[in-house]
């Protein structure tokens, strides 16, 4: 059997790994007993590889298996016949798995028969919040039972048990399983030497002991890493939640080895994305950290036995007498009468009653401690020892085995008893021990020691039992190999269990104890607690140190070990005993130990008994020790509020605070085993020195800028080894680039340092930026406010209060900036609200603000300004391989690039005139220079110029893109918003903000160039916040200002990172430092590409046409898209139903499965407006000719429509030319001369190209790759720049309609796409240059020139005016070109306004059309940049836009879908490119959810569109829209708002979102959330989506339906949203949703203003609503707005919107209001007429609930129509 098992592995795999999977079988016994077992005897070269081991015939079957819901997974398990290991095998276990979280997995094998589970206080608590199938993660095999877990994103096997046996018997449970890689940490408590596990078949006992092999704690938790290099940084964490003893073996397979002896097995997984991540998912399962007072980060002194009080003083003495930075003095069990808790030795320590005093004269504190073992003796002169007489008669003792006999044992008093901290009755009696206590012996925190539990008796005085508890059928590695060694018998008795369940949680349910204790002694203030032994959650109330280590150099490198692991436990605040607690220390180990336990978060010296002094003024005043302790513990203490800030992030967030250097290099492999060098949170990395002798170091430093803290000088080196000299007195300590850090002046104690001013240190990254935060609060309170400060660095340094809930008696100010890796030194700084001195830069780049006195809780811009230096290049060689040659070739200068003009300027009123002339050749061979230009700077308005730049000598191509400027300028220059001045040398134009005084625009720099085929400008920017430039897909919505290059070419090219898609926008919005916004457009059509900079600067270069700019002023970014939709054209209104909800997809195959999808969805009753059909139901893709497979489309086309239901075709431009037969469509255009050609001097026929029409009667071979497929038909493209070509558009398209009715149009594929290069046969005629021009910007696929996937660039088109133009300039029109003839004839032939989608666009477009944002894939990152690209196309004039809902291309994940679903919900064009009903009905309920939310906000969202249409307003809109003038938001990009009122914070899991400053209410709950002005972690179930409501506005809304023609019958409503001042306004847009005209004149329209204010009379503050409106009402029947909850208060409301004044006045209600004499107040004091624009109005009032406000009134207007 074993040979046959042992072949079989063979087989599989290599016989190392079989040796690295052996799971040992037999303990003791030799190969007989070995098979006896049924296990395989093996034996090999190395003892500690298992010899005996498993066989595939031990283990479990799964008998059955069942998912209740899409989260959870169960099983039945049977035991497989096979001798027992230990006996009572149990036969039968239920397996249980639950995805609790998107990141959390838990699962447990569990009895029939109630068995011990850990009653953890925290993890009970926890509620789940599945959001992702349990069967994307885990995996069962049934026979024999095994588990796979993997990451669901990449199917990433993680935790594998299919190796081995389950075994699962009543003292003895074991479970293996593999992991990916060998880089795992964690597993405690013990000494380990490193911080990543040696996996060499170590076995780790974990049982809490007093002693060495397992130490204090009980950590069954480790993180591993997915890769073995690390190469992704994902990681993992498993934690299995028992508290038995146990042993854990790492082996090299690699794989671990569970063996419990009770309780079950009941096990949580955590995936992250990085290992921070995994500890903070860890944490928010068991509890984060506490945060410790501020006073507990200072310098503490301890020792065991100082002998008296009078020589604690005297180390106290001598200590302060140095200096040195020293804040608590701590007494041990010395302190104690014979070592009893809750006493003092009245003799050595007769003053201990006044000592805390003593100490907090000089502003320290004192910490004194307590054991949990009890004395059974009398006190001293025989007198009753009170506290063990109170807890014998109240039952607080651990008992025997009979549960009546208290267990007796021995500790530091003698014989003790042991309180069960587990027994209410027991806490009861300690927290009344200890108020007692407390008022005699005045303290400030609390150390307990001893509670393992420690015991110097083996289980007791009597001994323990021979039974299956003490003497357990398998004992685990453990101390002396004996469960009760050191502690108490294992069948002791306690509240929750057997103590051989619960011993681990002695100290646990100890530290819950005193926590109830230190509350009722401290209140609200919130001490410390200190503890030996520990559980994971002990974080959540008290801190940890490394217990009893010994005065040697291994223990110091050990240390950091230890506090990393505490770190991934959860216990942050953690530290070893300095200078070692055992053992004399030698002066140079307690100095280079003093040096790095000053960065431990728990910094302590302590020594034990009998050992010398190693307090630092004990080794001399003067000493070098001190010195250097000295000198880092001031650093310590400047840094005290970036320390105290990092134990505020892990107590809120999980984070960790002394740092593995992988949790933030996880990437690269060469930090994976660093552990004797760390980090304090990500920014300071500490390399001690930790051998003797020592003054050169090798020290890691990791891939990123780094300074050194003591010089400030910057490192040159990264990601690499470096030798340090580190002299006796120095260690390493570096800033990481990047980080803002909070310092304080410091001093002896933080009770003076906490009133000296702050400071901060600025370390700027390579992009010359910075990022931190302070948190700040008294120090002391529990459930504080705070002052919660972050710093930008972005040019300037934004100090911005975001919490400001704490004012500091102290009046702090912020005194000094030091900013490291400024180069030079600044022309100027200035700092809002405040006069600062002239700065000083030192010689190592390092700028210093002196005597700044910025109040700690005010907002503060400081700003630098930097002379230019050589770096502030502008790129004269754009191309690939520069040198210097060539550079020099075209007149540059091969560091700096100057151009000298000869220029003449001209200035009128209306505008500036410059003609000039340049001496410097482009240097492009075929792109001859154009030495003389002409340049015009217009006036249009007080917000809007103009300048072009041309060539006026030839013509030369102009975009013929028809803009709205004003008929005449703006010639009041007061009342323009700028200035503009032209500069000789270098030539440019600077355009000036008068305001402000900033340059938005500044091109006098070097580098300008014009020449024929090569144009070249750049321009200085106001600052590095840049938003747009498209149509590309870009990962930030901000631009990255680090040298990055987007090119621009419509292309039929899927969205990717840098790859120039389908449209082009040359507009951007600029964002000015003043909180300003501009807008720049630069009108060409040419292929061309954008560099940026970080200067910050800007550089266009464009292949051909003119200079033409538009620059509008704003000021704000709303009313810079107002202004630039006011020159290009406002975007076109929608009908009502294309805001419903749309399906379609690629590749139905007949009509029959539309109808069925149309079916599936009205079954699951799933809003849904719009029905597609893509190019599938055409005959082999022929515009206008229907498949045989799609006959029966027009009339289900015409039952749907009956039925509410809309229809939308897709058309291409390209039609098909080389037909068998005549093809209508083809035949018509060639009689129009519709077709694109060649120049008539090349040729006079048509530019063939091949797109999807098929050559007819020829089957395709797909195995064929692409290129060799091209079975296509000859395609033709229509030049629609023609008015012929418009006219034959129409005929075609009304051709189709009579025979397919339909409400709206598709158009694709016109970039123009073609699916071969150029032309047919691939031979462009004429210039070769147009093809491949001389500069060929950074397009996708530039070697194949500008015809790939296209037409010819020397093709030929003609404009409406009868111009001929070349390709080259017109190609990113095509889509333009296309959308206009494509809306009029959609107008024209349904007699409505529908809607047409394009996919190329260019500006304007937006007057006819809409767009999607192409085709997208099916990935997680899709989800937040279609944010990003609808926020850009918000920018370009075009809000009807959306994303393909779960991606176009490649296969959805089950949760990746459903977020989608949720996400575009809120999509102004919302289509799924898949079917929500394909999914199971989980899915198909939270769609219908979410898309009934949609449909209820239609009003609103239909009333946004109109005010886009009207005003130019965006409709997803950027949260810096609204909040301009606060910067966290301009860098947001994965949330957004529909206008100004409703924030959308999509994601999955949970979000951790950005709440602007107002007020705000969930949508779902109505309630004020209480919260604005920092991010905040916002849950998010499977089911929703977060939803905001914005204080201050009224959204009118629909009772929502299966369509829109359903739900626009229903009564409207509002939802009122107060502000805080208890008003709000909002507005409604109404007409027949549908009807084409002029809206501006309100005909067939209603437009309704809503507002609420709050009146105030003699009698009462009351809020009322008034309803304006205007307008001619045509409308099928009255409108009603029905009750809705107003958000801030209940509502209840009646509004009648009637086409009769009868039913008005007829209401018994609106009668009432005529006799309420409150309404006639509320009418004359209003003056409300009877009309309001021309309108019957009737007024009444309603009362509403009493609430803190007051009574409201609500004023309803009722209109007569």
């Amino acid at each position: 059997m074993c040979m046959l098992f042992v072949t079989s592995i063979f087989i599989i795999i290599n016989i190392i790994i079989i040796v690295y999977l052996l799971i040992t079988c037999l303990f003791t016994s030799p190969s007989l007993k070995c098979e006896q077992r049924r296990c395989c005897w093996s034996p090999v070269d190395e003892r500690h590889i298992p010899w005996c081991f498993f066989s595939i015939h031990h283990g479990y079957t799964a008998e059955s298996q069942e998912q209740p819901n899409p989260y959870v997974m169960n099983a039945r398990l049977r035991r497989m016949p096979s001798p027992s290991l230990f006996g009572e095998d149990i036969q039968e276990l239920s397996f249980q798995a639950e995805m609790q979280t998107n990141n959390r997995l838990r699962f447990k094998v569990i009895t029939d028969t109630q068995r011990f589970e850990v009653p953890h206080e925290h993890v009970k608590s926890v509620k789940s919040n599945p959001s992702s199938p349990v069967s994307d993660t885990v995996e069962i095999t049934h026979d024999p039972f095994a588990l796979i877990v993997r990451r669901k994103e990449n199917k990433k096997v993680l935790f594998d048990t299919r190796q081995t046996s389950l075994v699962f018997a009543d003292q003895y449970l074991q479970l293996t399983a593999t992991l990916p890689s060998s880089n795992i940490y964690g597993l405690g408590e013990h000494v380990h030497r490193h911080y990543r596990h040696d996996v060499n078949w170590r076995t780790w006992p974990i049982f809490t002991r007093d002693g060495m092999d397992n130490l204090y704690g009980h950590y069954p938790f480790f993180m591993c890493m997915d890769e073995g290099n690390a190469a992704n940084g994902k990681a993992f964490g498993v934690f299995l939640m028992n508290s038995n003893a146990m042993e854990v073996t790492l082996q090299p397979a690699p794989a671990i080895t569970y063996r419990a002896i009770g309780g079950i097995f009941d096990f949580y997984i955590f995936f992250g994305d990085t290992p921070e991540q995994v500890v903070q998912e860890f944490l928010e399962l068991i509890g984060r950290p506490v945060i410790p007072p501020y006073w507990s980060l200072g310098f503490q002194i301890s020792r065991w036995d100082y002998g008296s009080l009078a020589e604690v003083k005297k180390v106290v003495e001598r200590n302060r007498a140095t200096g040195l930075p020293y804040e608590i003095q701590y007494t041990d069990i010395d302190y104690m009468e014979n070592k009893m808790d809750f006493t003092y030795d009245k003799v050595k320590f007769s003053e201990l009653p006044q000592f805390a005093e003593y100490l907090h004269e000089k502003g320290q504190k004192y910490i004194l401690i307590l054991d949990p073992a009890i004395a059974t003796r009398k006190r001293e002169g025989n007198a009753a020892y009170e506290s063990y007489d109170r807890g014998t008669a109240q039952g607080a003792w651990v008992y025997e085995s009979d549960g009546t006999s208290p267990l007796l044992g021995e500790v530091w008093p003698g014989e003790t008893v042991f309180p069960d901290y587990t027994s209410e009755n027991c806490i009861q009696w300690w927290v009344d021990e200890y108020v007692r206590f407390s008022k005699e012996i005045k303290h400030d925190a609390l150390w307990i020691d001893m509670n393992e539990v420690a015991n110097f008796k083996k289980g007791s005085t009597k001994g323990c039992q021979a039974n299956n508890l003490n003497y357990p059928p398998y004992t685990p590695k453990i101390l002396d190999g004996v469960m009760y060694s050191k502690t108490l018998c294992m069948d002791a008795k306690q509240a929750w269990g057997s103590h051989y369940d619960v011993h681990s949680l002695y100290g646990y349910s100890m530290v819950l104890a005193t926590e109830k204790a230190l509350q009722q002694v401290f209140g609200e203030n919130r001490t410390l607690m200190l503890t030996r032994s520990s559980f994971p959650g002990v974080g959540k109330y008290s801190g940890h140190w490394l217990g009893d280590n010994a005065a040697n150099w291994n223990d110091i490198k050990w240390a950091i070990p230890g506090m990393l692991e505490f770190g991934l436990f959860g216990i942050p605040y953690i530290g070893a005993d300095i200078c070692g607690f055992f053992d004399n220390s030698s002066e140079e180990l307690c100095r280079r130990w003093m040096q790095v336990g000053a960065f431990y978060p728990f910094s302590r010296n302590h020594n034990a008994q009998g050992y010398e002094d190693q307090d630092p003024a004990f080794y001399g005043p003067d000493s070098l020790l001190v010195k250097s302790a000295k000198h880092y513990l001031i650093i310590r203490y400047t840094l005290l509020p970036y320390l105290y800030t990092l134990f505020y992030k892990a107590h809120t967030t999980g984070e960790t605070v002394v740092r593995p250097v992988m949790h933030e290099f996880y990437t690269d492999p060469n930090t994976l085993t660093i552990d004797r060098q760390f980090l304090w949170g990500k920014h300071l990395l500490i390399t001690p020195v930790l051998d003797p002798g020592v003054t050169k170091l090798t020290a890691y430093i990791p891939d990123a800028l780094w300074y050194n803290y003591e010089t400030m000088e910057q490192l040159t080196i990264r990601k690499t080894s470096v030798q340090m000299d580190l002299p006796g007195d120095t260690m390493g300590l570096h800033i990481r680039g990047g980080a803002i850090l909070p310092t304080q002046r410091p001093d002896v104690t933080t009770t003076y340092s906490r009133r000296h001013p702050m400071g901060l240190i600025v370390a700027l990254d390579d992009n010359n930026q910075a990022a931190g935060e302070l948190f700040w609060d008294d120090g002391d309170s529990r459930g504080t406010v705070a002052c919660l400060i972050t710093g930008f660095v972005h040019g300037i340094l934004t100090m911005r209060v975001t919490n400001a809930g704490y004012r500091d008696p102290n009046n702090l100010h912020f005194e000094n900036i030091t900013i490291l890796g400024v180069p030079h030194t600044p022309t100027s700084v200035s700092v809002t609200q405040v006069n600062s001195e002239m700065p000083t830069l030192h010689h190592t780049q390092v700028l210093f603000l002196r005597n700044l006195n910025l109040t700690l809780g005010e907002t503060y811009l400081v700003e630098w300004k930097v002379l230019p230096e050589d770096y502030h290049r502008f790129d004269c060689y754009p191309e690939n391989n520069a040198d210097e040659a060539k550079c020099t070739a075209r007149g540059c200068i091969w560091k700096v690039s100057v151009v000298y003009i000869n220029i003449i300027i001209h200035f009128l009123f209306q505008k500036i005139t410059a003609s000039f002339c340049l001496y410097r050749s482009s240097a492009y061979p075929g792109s001859p220079n154009i030495d003389t230009l002409r340049v015009e700077v217009y006036y249009h308005s007080s917000d809007m110029l103009q300048f072009k730049i041309w060539d006026p000598a030839t013509e030369r191509y102009e975009v013929p893109v028809p803009l709205s400027v004003p008929d005449a300028p703006e010639t009041d220059e007061n009342k323009r918003l700028y200035k503009v001045v032209v500069t000789n040398n270098p030539f440019g134009i600077q355009v000036i903000r008068k305001s402000t005084g900033t340059k938005i625009w500044d091109s006098s720099v070097p580098g300008f160039t014009f020449s024929d085929l090569f144009i070249q400008i750049s321009t200085k920017l106001s600052s590095e916040f840049v938003y747009g430039f498209g149509e590309t897909e870009h990962p930030t919505y901000k631009h990255d200002l680090n040298f990055h290059t987007w090119g621009m070419f419509s292309k039929d090219q899927p969205p990717g990172y840098k790859m120039n898609c389908y449209g082009v926008h040359p507009f951007y919005m600029g964002l000015e430092n003043t909180a300003d916004a501009h807008g720049v457009l630069l009108l060409n059509s040419n292929a061309m590409d954008v560099t940026f900079q970080p200067t910050p600067a800007l550089t266009y270069r464009t292949l051909g046409g003119i200079l033409d700019f538009y620059i509008v002023l704003g000021p704000t970014p709303e009313m810079v898209v107002q202004e630039y939709t006011a020159l290009i054209g406002r975007p076109v209104l929608p009908a009502y139903w294309s805001l419903g909800f749309q399906l379609c997809r690629y590749g139905y195959a007949n009509d029959s499965e539309i109808e069925s999808l149309y079916k599936d969805m009205r079954k699951a009753g799933i809003p849904y407006d719009v029905q597609y059909a893509d190019i599938d139901y055409m005959e082999r893709q022929l515009n206008f000719v229907l498949s045989p497979k799609f006959q029966r489309l027009p009339a289900l086309v015409d039952s749907m429509r009956e039925e509410g239901m809309r229809f939308i075709f897709i058309l291409d431009p390209a039609i098909s030319g080389n037909e068998t037969r005549s093809y209508p469509a083809f035949d018509r255009g060639i009689e129009a001369d519709v077709f694109i050609k060649w120049p008539k001097n090349l040729s006079d026929d048509i530019v063939w190209g091949k797109v999807w029409p098929d050559f007819p009667n020829v089957t395709v071979d797909e195995s064929l790759d692409w290129e060799t497929q091209i079975y296509r038909s000859y395609t033709a493209f229509p030049d629609f720049f023609r008015e012929r070509t418009a006219a034959w558009w129409l005929k075609e398209i009304k051709d189709f309609y009579e025979n397919t009715t339909f409400d709206g149009l598709w158009i694709d594929m016109n970039e123009p796409a073609s699916f071969v290069h150029g032309t047919v046969g691939g031979d462009c005629l004429g210039n070769e240059l147009l093809e491949f021009p001389p500069y060929m910007p950074p397009l996708e696929s530039k070697h194949m020139g500008l015809k790939h996937k296209t037409l010819c660039m020397n093709s030929e088109q003609i404009l409406s005016n009868g111009k001929a133009v070349r390709h080259y300039d017109v190609h990113s029109l095509y889509g333009w070109s296309h959308s206009k003839p494509t809306y009029d004839a959609l107008l024209n032939v349904t007699g409505k306004r529908g809607i047409v989608v394009t996919r190329s666009t260019y500006p304007s477009s937006g007057k006819w059309v809409g767009h999607w944002l192409g085709d997208n894939a099916a990935s997680w990152d899709q989800l937040f940049k279609s944010i990003i690209g609808m926020m850009e196309f918000s920018l370009f004039g075009i809000p009807y836009t959306g994303a393909d809902i779960c991606g176009f291309f490649n296969p959805a994940e089950y949760e990746m879908c459903l977020r989608w679903m949720q996400l575009g919900a809120f999509y102004p064009y919302s289509r799924n490119h898949n079917d929500p009903v394909s999914w199971d009905t989980t899915f198909a309920n939270i769609s219908r959810d979410v898309l009934n939310i949609r449909y209820t906000l239609l009003p609103y969202l239909y009333t946004l569109m109109f005010e886009a249409h009207t005003k130019g307003n965006t409709v997803i809109r950027p949260l810096l829209h609204e909040f301009v003038h606060d910067k966290v938001t301009w860098d947001i990009y994965k949330q957004f708002l529909w206008g100004p009122a409703l924030l959308i914070s999509p994601g999955a899991r949970s979000v951790n979102a950005y709440v602007p400053n107002a007020r705000w209410y969930d949508m779902h709950t109505a309630k004020d959330i209480g919260v604005r002005g920092q991010m905040v972690s916002m849950p998010t179930p499977l089911e929703h989506i977060n939803l905001h409501i914005r204080g201050g506005y009224i959204l009118p809304w629909q009772k929502p339906e299966i369509s829109t023609f359903y739900s626009r019958k229903n009564p409207l409503g509002l939802i009122v949203a107060l502000s805080d001042t208890g008003t709000a306004q909002g507005s409604l847009f109404w007409d027949d949703g549908e009807g084409i005209s002029n809206h501006s004149e309100y005909l067939y329209t209603f437009l309704a203003y809503f507002c609420v204010s709050k009146l105030v009379n003699s009698t009462a503050s009351k809020t009322c609503i008034l309803i304006k409106g205007r307008g001619k009402a045509n409308l099928d029947s009255s409108l009603a707005f029905n009750h809705r909850a107003r958000f801030g208060h209940n509502l209840s409301h009646l509004i009648c919107i009637s086409s009769t004044s009868e039913s008005c006045f007829t209401s018994t209600t609106s009668k009432s209001c005529f006799t309420s004499t409150t309404s006639r107040l509320l009418v004359n004091k209003k003056h409300l007429l009877v009309k309001v624009f021309g309108v019957l109005v009737c007024v009444y009032t309603l009362l509403v609930e009493q609430n803190l406000l007051g009574n409201f009134v609500l004023l309803v207007v009722l209109l007569k129509l």
